[in-house]
This record gives structure tokens, sequence and C-alpha cells, in this order.
């Protein structure tokens, strides 16, 4: 008998590796909300605010972490390794839900957001100023919900889908932390 698991009794296949499904399944619910958001933005034309804009960054950092992790786990990289990066998953899914959280609090009116997409607009500069400014400027208020589907807006699915992320990594992290 010459099969793999034959010769290597310890062998494992990668494919039932917990870090391996874990670790893709975040990445591709990242790039999922991530082109959903750009689609929102680029095709729907909701032009987000600094707090959205803000929130996408813990997309752009799981998908090429979980990518490079799924990627670890598949060659059968040590287990240090692998809870390292489900490790970074969890707490900035984690992390943005809190982000998420905040911004929907604002757009509730919970409490108040930045000053810079949701207090009062000043130093407006010059009068003669004034004119030219206001044609290319667009604020965008943190604290307006410019869509809302079963009462939820953008920031909220955020919370929902950055919640999902974060436990999905974190039953990865624990999974195989208990591997043998």
């Amino acid at each position: 008998m010459t099969t793999q698991s034959a010769a290597i009794p310890a062998f494992k296949p990668a494919a039932t590796s917990p870090a391996l499904a874990a670790s893709l399944a975040v990445t591709l619910i990242a790039a999922a909300t991530i082109a959903g958001a750009w689609f929102f933005q680029l095709v729907l034309e909701i032009v987000p605010c600094p707090l959205c804009l803000e929130q996408r960054y813990a997309y752009y950092l799981a998908i090429p972490v979980g990518a490079l992790t799924a990627l670890a786990a598949r060659a059968g990289a040590p287990r240090p390794l692998l809870l390292a990066g489900l490790a970074i998953l969890a707490l900035a899914t984690l992390a943005n839900a809190g982000l998420g959280t905040y911004h929907s609090g604002v757009e509730w009116g919970f409490w108040k957001g930045p000053t810079d997409c949701s207090g009062p607009v000043v130093n407006l500069g010059s009068a003669a100023d004034l004119l030219s400014k206001l044609d290319t400027v667009k604020v965008v208020r943190c604290d307006e919900v410019q869509w809302r589907f079963l009462g939820l807006s953008l920031a909220g699915y955020n919370v929902l889908i950055s919640l999902l992320m974060a436990a999905i990594a974190a039953w990865g992290f624990v999974r195989t932390a208990k591997r043998a």
C-alpha cells in the first residue's frame, strides 16, 4: 500500500483543517462584503461617510490575512502561525463590529459622532472662497442614514457581518488549538 496516508501515519488531509475552513470563509465573506460596499458606492451612488470608509479597513485587512492563512493551512504550516492568522482575523473583525456599533449609535442619535462628519460645519474660509467650496465639496454626514433595509443601515449590517466573521475566526482558532 503506497498511499500517502499509509506512508505517513499521522497524516490528516488539510481539507479538513478548521484553520483552512475558517480562514477561507472569512476571506470569502470579507470579499463579498467589500464588493457589496463598492456596488452601493459606485452603482447605486450611495456615497460613504468617513466612518463608513473606516469600517472598510478591517475588510481590506481580512482579505489578504485570510487568504494567506488559508494558504498556510493548506500547506501544513505550523500551528502557531495558523493561530496567529486566525487571531488577527478574529480581533480585527471584532473591533470592526465595535466601530459599526458606534456608527449605528451615531445614526440612531444615541451619542454624538465625530465632528468631521456629524458636527456643525465650521471654518468655511473667506466669503470669496465660499461659493467655490460649495461647488466642490459634498459632505456626507455620519449621523444621516442613506439606506435602510429591514430597519438596519449599512453600518448595522456591518456589525452583523463582522460578528459573523469574528465568530468563524474564533471557531477556527479554538478548533485549531485543540487539534492533536
